[in-house]
């Protein structure tokens, strides 16, 4: 017998044995044991039409079936043969076999239909099973294309997503299953959508990918129910493409280590953890009670975007940062970092910060999230968190306060003193947590004056919609929030809500943050032991408290009516101790949906992520392209349609 038949019979015997063997564990598992069938899948589905794709170098973990039931029988699900090595069907496998084993190997194309990425062969079955077993990763093949019908189902959108991409590159080793992922990729890699590449483009990523791929399967990514292509996209929020082709296997392995608790908790997928109020879980053990002992100070880093004296915001921050000082005089160090407004300087001081000893940082805007896990993947042992309201990183903590409370007190008050009814709102950025609390300040004015239409504009988009409000006869406006727990600042007229009488403004209120209360409240958790991650289901942290929990206020000015005033003391009281609920009322939308009936309380992941609007709003949640080019990090990075929002570019191929 020739050699090369030789070897491909004993070739034969041991795929059949590994085909036998991953039936068994499959069939265990109650899982698929045999290739998918295009024929039963696309049974109960209508289809557009069929396009001829043509030649095309096919990715072979994506051929995953048989274009009808013929032969699915013969081979288990990652087409390993099963047939006895006496039968025809054996022979012809062996066959092509010595022919793949030969100088001249398998050349011809299989036939194959390509449905949804994936691919199901119509002719060349069994050069499909010789190529796979031996690991080839791409298969020559002639490829017909079956559509979808478009529909709203995510995973399609992402198809015809794929459509684009492919159109472009040719490309199929990528395949997205959530709508806006693949301009996520485009953006990263420096590309518009739609725009050509280069033949030497493709071939660069496409080796890239497959390096990358690798490295992500040997450390058992295939355990999880996550796309190498969905783990790379969270690897270049720390990385840039180019370096995959500047290190070695191991160091590509090392970088994917690093991020492995993000990248498991991405493919639990169960929600964010939103922890509401602070722990009252103690860990103290026995010992330091009976002996007291010395402990080092905890070190303590801020890390603020501009300076407190020319960002309200911060000074806000750096006012808590004072705080946390005076209530740890001799338990905490604190270090404070400005100016850090980009990616590259935010990284030169969170460094900085690290090796100047800080165990626990906070970075004080969203914009600051993804050089916070950066800096959280490099230096495990520190505490990160970002001031954020939906930051989806194990690694980092978010935090974020719920500022609506104290905007439906307000709206409560504005409801009241709107003698015409109509009150103009200023929202700031269409993010999480903004759109709850213009919706909590329309609720509190429906309470009080259910006639109230509260008139909304925008501050990140061109305009001037207080001027506007002013214009067209509206006397009380609800502008930005107090930064601090000032009265001063109701004096402006450019905070809080206010009642304007002729020309002079009368303060009403504000909400305001009480930093320096959460900072208290996180640091006494750290000293006395409750940090602890979860350790059976880790998910992300984020830190969303309120009144309850002394982070939240509202400013009250000294002007409102009596009766009013009582009245904000009593919603004040009513939502620290938990029987007035903003939303636990019957809410319908602009667009006339029953959002809530009335009998159950919205949980925390539901308000955090309203994208809605009350019925008694006129105005709408503005474009991504109407918004001020200085708003567009911000609502990148929290939009509350960032998943289709264009990316930046960044990087190169």
């Amino acid at each position: 017998m020739d050699i090369n038949l030789q070897e491909a019979k004993k070739e034969y015997l041991h795929a059949m044995r590994m085909g036998q063997k991953q039936v068994r564990e499959l069939a265990s598992n109650g899982k698929n044991v045999n290739p998918y069938v295009l024929d039963d899948i696309l049974k109960d589905r209508s289809s557009n039409s069929i396009q001829e794709v043509g030649f095309v170098e096919i990715p072979a973990d994506r051929v995953i079936g048989i274009a009808s039931s013929g032969r699915t029988s013969a081979f288990s699900a990652d087409f390993l043969p099963l047939l006895e090595a006496e039968s025809e069907f054996a022979g012809k496998w062996i066959n092509l076999c010595a022919i793949h084993l030969s100088d001249s190997g398998l050349r011809d194309p299989i036939g194959c239909f390509e449905y949804m990425g994936n691919f199901y062969v119509q002719e060349g079955n069994k050069r499909t099973s010789v190529l796979k077993y031996f690991g080839s990763p791409k298969i020559p093949a002639i490829v017909r294309r079956v559509l979808p019908k478009p529909s709203d189902d995510p995973r399609v959108i992402a198809y015809y997503e794929f459509l684009e991409f492919y159109k472009a590159t040719h490309i199929y080793d990528v395949q997205f299953c959530q709508p806006g992922q693949y301009a996520t990729l485009l953006a990263f890699l420096g590309k518009e959508i739609g725009e050509e590449w280069t033949e030497r483009e493709c071939k660069t990523f496409s080796s890239y990918f497959q390096y990358f791929k690798e490295a992500y399967l040997s450390l058992k990514g295939a355990n999880l129910d996550l796309l190498p292509e969905e783990v790379l996209l969270l690897w270049l929020q720390i990385h840039h493409f180019s370096e995959i082709g500047k290190i070695s296997s191991e160091e590509l392995k090392k970088t994917l280590i690093e991020l492995w608790n993000d990248v498991v908790s991405l493919a639990d997928q169960a929600p964010m953890q939103v922890r509401m109020e602070p722990s009252k879980d103690v860990k103290v053990g026995i010992w330091s009670k009976i002996i007291p002992q010395k402990q080092e100070k905890l070190v303590v880093a801020f890390i603020y975007p501009r300076d407190p004296k020319r960002s309200p915001w911060v000074r806000g921050h750096d006012k808590g940062r004072k705080h946390l000082e005076e209530v740890f005089p001799n338990e905490v160090v604190v270090h404070t970092y400005c100016n850090a407004d980009t990616i590259e300087q935010a990284e030169k001081i969170l460094d900085k910060a690290v090796s100047n000893g800080a165990q626990v940082v906070f970075t004080t805007t969203p914009q600051l999230s993804r050089a916070t896990l950066k800096a959280a993947v490099k230096y495990p042992k520190v505490r990160f968190l970002n001031c954020s309201a939906d930051a989806p990183y194990l690694s980092v903590r978010s935090y974020y306060c719920r500022i609506f409370e104290g905007k439906f007190i307000t709206g409560a008050i504005a409801g009241a003193m709107a003698d015409d009814d109509y009150i103009g709102y200023v929202g700031s950025y269409p993010i999480y947590g903004v759109t709850a609390s213009i919706n909590a300040f329309a609720l509190g004015a429906q309470m009080t004056n259910p006639r109230a239409k509260i008139k909304l504009g925008w501050s990140c988009i061109k305009g001037n919609p207080v001027g506007d409000f002013i214009t067209s006869g509206i006397k009380v406006i609800s502008n930005r929030d107090i930064p601090t727990p000032n009265k001063k600042y109701l004096e402006l007229g450019e905070y809080g809500a206010y009642y304007i009488n002729k020309d002079e403004y009368i303060p009403l209120g504000s909400p305001c943050w009480m930093w320096g209360k959460f900072y208290e409240n996180v640091v006494h958790s750290i000293l006395s032991g409750g940090w602890e991650p979860e350790k059976n289901s880790p998910r992300p942290i984020n830190y969303w408290w309120g009144m309850d929990s002394g982070v939240i206020d509202v400013q009250l000015s000294d002007k409102i009516p009596d009766g009013l005033l009582c009245l904000a003391n009593i919603l004040r009281d009513g939502i620290k101790n938990g029987t007035i609920d903003p939303f636990k009322r019957k809410i319908i939308a602009q667009d006339g949906r029953i959002i809530n009936d009335g009998n159950r309380t919205l949980t925390p992941d539901e308000i955090l992520h309203i994208d809605w609007l009350c019925e008694n709003i006129e105005g709408k949640i503005p474009e991504f392209n109407e918004i001020e080019a200085y708003s567009k990090a911000m609502v990148r990075e929290l939009g509350i349609y960032r998943d289709t929002i264009p990316k930046e570019k960044e990087g190169t191929i």
